[in-house]
C-alpha cells in the first residue's frame, strides 16, 4: 500500500545537461534549483537582481537585461540609512550609495552577456499580488520597509500575466528560436496575505501558466514543484521551522524529481560521480599536513583531472589549481 498521492510529471521535449545554459529567476524554488544546480556544476545564472516574488517584476527584471540598461544613481532610493533598488532585493542594499550600484552593475553586466547564450529558463512565480508606487505607478519588486501608504496593493489577473509574459517569451524566441521555459509555482504560502486570499492568488499564477503553455506549448513546460509539496508531502516533517518554507529534506526530493524530470541517465550519473568528488574536495582531516592527508589530496587531484578530461564541459578547473597548491612540496 503506498500512503502518498504520488504526483504524475511527464517528461519535457528536452533535457538539461551540463554544457546547457540555465537563467534561474523569480520566487525561492528559483533559488533553491539554481543553487543545487550551481553545486552540481551546472552552467546557471540564479536570480541577477535577487529574489523577485511577482510576475510582472520577474517580467521588468528580464525585459532589463534584454535591452541592456544599465543602472545609474537615479535609479536608487535612500531609506533607512541606506541605498537600494526597487527593482532588487535587499541584498543589493548598502549605506554607500557608490558601493550599492556598484554591487547592482557587476550583477547585470555578466547577467547580460549570459542571458543572450541562456537555452532554458526556469520563471518561478510566488505571488499574484503586487505593491505600485504611488508616485510613478511603477511595480516594485521589493517595498524595503517604506510605509505603507507609499504604495496600493493590487492583485494581477490571469489577462495581465498572460499578456506580459507572451511579450517576454517572444521577444527571448525571437533572438533563440530554440529557448526552453520551465515555469513553476511557489509551494510556499504567503499567509500574510491570509489563507484564503492566498489560494486564489496561487490559482491565478496556475491559470496564467495553463494558458501560456497552451500559447507556447512547444517551448514551455510546467513543472509541478507545489503539488510535489503541497499534495504528495503533505505532512509539516516536510516543512521548516516557519511551517512555510519546504525543509532541506523536501528541497532535496523535489531536487531528486527535478533530475529525473529533466536530466539523461548519464547527465545524472556525471552529477553522482561528481558529489562523490565533492565530498572528498570537502573532507576536513583531524591533522592537516601529515603525509597520509597529503596522499589523499594527491590521489583526489587525479581523480578530479581525470574526471575533467572525461567531461570536459564541466569545469573543474578552480579545484584542481587549488589541489596543485595544496600539493605543493
Amino acid at each position: 500500500m503506498d500512503f502518498r498521492t504520488r504526483v504524475n510529471i511527464s517528461k519535457p521535449n528536452f533535457e538539461i545537461g551540463h554544457s546547457t545554459k540555465m537563467m534561474l529567476s523569480g520566487s525561492c524554488f528559483s533559488e533553491n534549483i539554481g543553487n543545487k544546480l550551481r553545486k552540481s556544476k551546472f552552467r546557471v545564472k540564479v536570480n541577477p537582481f535577487g529574489i523577485v516574488y511577482n510576475p510582472l517584476s520577474v517580467a521588468t527584471v528580464i525585459r532589463r537585461l534584454l535591452s541592456n540598461k544599465y543602472f545609474d544613481e537615479s535609479d536608487l532610493v535612500f531609506h533607512n540609512d541606506v541605498y537600494q533598488s526597487f527593482l532588487h532585493h535587499g541584498s543589493f542594499s548598502h549605506p554607500n550609495k557608490d558601493i550599492c550600484l556598484r554591487n547592482i552593475s557587476e550583477s547585470f553586466a555578466d547577467a547580460t552577456v549570459f542571458i543572450q547564450e541562456t537555452d532554458i529558463f526556469l520563471i518561478t512565480f510566488g505571488t499574484a499580488y503586487v505593491y505600485r508606487l504611488k508616485s510613478t505607478g511603477e511595480v516594485v519588486a521589493n517595498c524595503h520597509k517604506f510605509l505603507p501608504d507609499t504604495f496600493t496593493r493590487e492583485r494581477l489577473t490571469v489577462e495581465e500575466i498572460v499578456e506580459e509574459w507572451s511579450e517576454i517569451i517572444s521577444l527571448i524566441l525571437k533572438h533563440n528560436p530554440s529557448a526552453k521555459f520551465i515555469f513553476t509555482v511557489s509551494p510556499i504560502r504567503h499567509w500574510k496575505d491570509g489563507a484564503h486570499e492566498n489560494q486564489i492568488s496561487k490559482s491565478i499564477l496556475h491559470l496564467a501558466i495553463e494558458k501560456l503553455h497552451n500559447k507556447f506549448e512547444s517551448a514551455l513546460v510546467y513543472f509541478p514543484a507545489y503539488e510535489i509539496l503541497l499534495d504528495e508531502l503533505r505532512d509539516y516533517r516536510f516543512f521548516a521551522e516557519d511551517m512555510m518554507h519546504p525543509s532541506p529534506v523536501a528541497i532535496d526530493y523535489i531536487w531528486q524529481l527535478f533530475c529525473e524530470t529533466f536530466f539523461s541517465k548519464r547527465t545524472i550519473d556525471i552529477t553522482r560521480e561528481w558529489q562523490q568528488l565533492k565530498q572528498s574536495l570537502n573532507h576536513r582531516p583531524l591533522n592537516e599536513g601529515i603525509n597520509s592527508h597529503y596522499q589523499f589530496l594527491k590521489q583526489t587531484l587525479q581523480k578530479l583531472i581525470v574526471f575533467q578530461n572525461n567531461y570536459p564541459q564541466v569545469d573543474c578547473n578552480q579545484e584542481i589549481e587549488l589541489l596543485k597548491e595544496k600539493t605543493k612540496r
